[in-house]
């Protein structure tokens, strides 16, 4: 039995500034971290036997995940392109709009379209790439926008656009 995996299919390269300088800060404490994990690796695996012991097995994992986070990082981010500027027309939902939206009960809930590296630095933030974005994409306010997800279908209303 095959467990073969179709590659995944390749992010959007768009970025807002924030996100861009926050992945630099990102790469650049992992550089400063990894060479405090190397002399660290370096002072375990000093101690003998290194089949047992349990610090050197530790830092080579932490080596391997911080190597593996810099490498993509380096590969990636000469490829983002940032958008900075606002859309020409900003009564309509483009990258970086923040949108509030209001379904069926009532209840409200603000997202911001942005790139998929940076869904994980802020709550409420969703990547372009999603179900809800693409919906969302060239809608205007007050308009109904219907989404479908694994849960089923859900209708929002757009009440409020803003780009900061």
């Amino acid at each position: 039995m095959s467990r073969y995996r179709p590659p995944a299919p390749p992010k959007s390269p768009y970025i807002t500034r924030q996100g861009f300088d926050s992945l630099q800060q990102e790469e650049e404490s992992l550089w400063v971290k990894r060479r405090v994990v190397v002399s660290a690796l370096s002072a375990a695996a000093a101690e003998g036997d290194r089949s047992e012991n349990a610090e050197y097995i530790y830092r080579k994992k932490e080596l391997r995940g911080l190597d593996w986070r810099i490498h993509y990082l380096q590969q990636r981010l000469p490829n983002l392109q940032v958008i900075s500027e606002k859309p020409s027309t900003p009564t309509q939902v483009f990258f970086s709009a923040i949108i509030t939206l209001e379904d069926d009960s009532g209840d409200e809930v603000t997202y911001r379209i942005v790139g998929p590296d940076e869904i994980d630095h802020q709550p409420h933030y969703i990547s372009m790439d999603s179900p809800v974005a693409k919906a969302l994409f060239k809608k205007r306010l007050d308009d109904e926008v219907t989404v479908t997800t694994p849960a089923g279908r859900i209708t929002y209303f757009i009440t409020g656009i803003d780009y900061e």
